[in-house]
């Protein structure tokens, strides 16, 4: 019998792997979201349990899946402190965490993160007697919903084992990559190319468009030449008809970009292109816009175009 689960983050993607996990007969025992909104409507849902508490969530299931924003949120959830900073002396000692009673539990978590973070996550979960999966998504929220996930896997080889009944029916593709923080070294690589890979098309069609060109027989030459590349396929036609409904937002871009910066800069690497995609990511955010999907960048290149409302 297979092990009940949680979600810690039910956006777009986690609530579409819960209800993927959800349709294929798997227990969906609790979730839990900052909005407790989104939470509650998704509970009501899936019939389980909108939990109050991060404890509460451990207490729920065998196996709780994160798919939270960002390095901070992940420290949160887990109740680490940020190195280089110390708790305030007045602040209660009772934190809640997915820590709490985590003994034999197996936390798998998907959010795309810094791999330092992965790794505190790891020895902090083996110091409460848990286990934890890194999973990487290289995929939308269509993928989610139909258990086409790309997912790159990593942390030790037996809670990669325990988990892979789960893994199985919310991924097209799995690859076991390494121990921790290897799996998102190779997320971090794969966002870095495919903003690079957006910014350019944007510019390539922009171009295009600037020079009167036929977008559409431009689009289909690319794809027959050495233009071609996923993101065509993804995003070229929503370039075109400024259809930004989002799948992969412009501030996450942002934010992945700079993970793939952190690590080239301790590398001792200089990357100008990905420096470039990610200030035009910035300045999207900056414009308000971060919520437009990626292909949202083509608004700064293609002329005539300005800030546009979000849906």
């Amino acid at each position: 019998m297979s092990e009940a689960i949680a979600f810690v983050g039910v956006g777009r993607m986690g609530a579409n792997m819960a209800r993927r996990l959800n349709e294929k007969g798997f227990t969906i025992a609790a979730v839990y979201d900052v909005y407790t909104e989104s939470a509650e409507k998704l509970a009501r849902e899936l019939r389980c349990k909108a939990a109050a508490s991060l404890a509460e969530v451990t207490a729920s299931a065998g196996i709780i899946i994160t798919v939270v924003t960002d390095d901070a949120a992940m420290r949160g959830i887990f109740g680490i402190t940020q190195p280089g900073k110390t708790d305030d002396p007045t602040a209660p000692t009772t934190v809640d965490s997915l820590l709490i009673g985590a003994a034999g539990k197996l936390f798998i978590n998907c959010a795309t993160v810094t791999p330092v973070v992965h790794v505190e996550v790891e020895t902090a979960a083996a110091g409460a007697g848990a286990a934890t999966l890194e999973a990487c998504m290289a995929s939308s929220i269509t993928q989610a919903r139909q258990g086409t996930l790309y997912l790159m896997c990593a942390g030790q080889k037996a809670a990669y084992d325990r988990a892979l009944p789960v893994l199985e029916i919310m991924a097209g593709n799995l690859r076991y990559i390494g121990p921790t923080g290897s799996a998102a070294r190779v997320k971090a690589l794969v966002n870095m190319v495919m903003n690079i890979n957006t910014a350019g098309l944007a510019e390539g069609l922009g171009l295009g468009a600037a020079l009167g060109l036929d977008l559409t027989m431009l689009r289909e030459v690319f794809s027959q030449t050495g233009a071609a590349s996923q993101v065509l396929k993804t995003d070229g036609e929503d370039m075109q008809n400024r259809d930004h409904a989002c799948f992969f937002s412009a501030s996450h871009a942002a934010k992945d970009s700079g993970i793939a910066l952190e690590l080239a800069r301790d590398a001792g690497l200089d990357l100008p292109l990905a420096l470039a995609t990610k200030a035009q990511y910035d300045k999207l955010t900056d414009l308000g816009l971060g919520e437009l999907d990626k292909s949202g960048i083509a608004e700064l290149t293609f002329p005539g175009r300005g800030p546009i409302r979000l849906a």
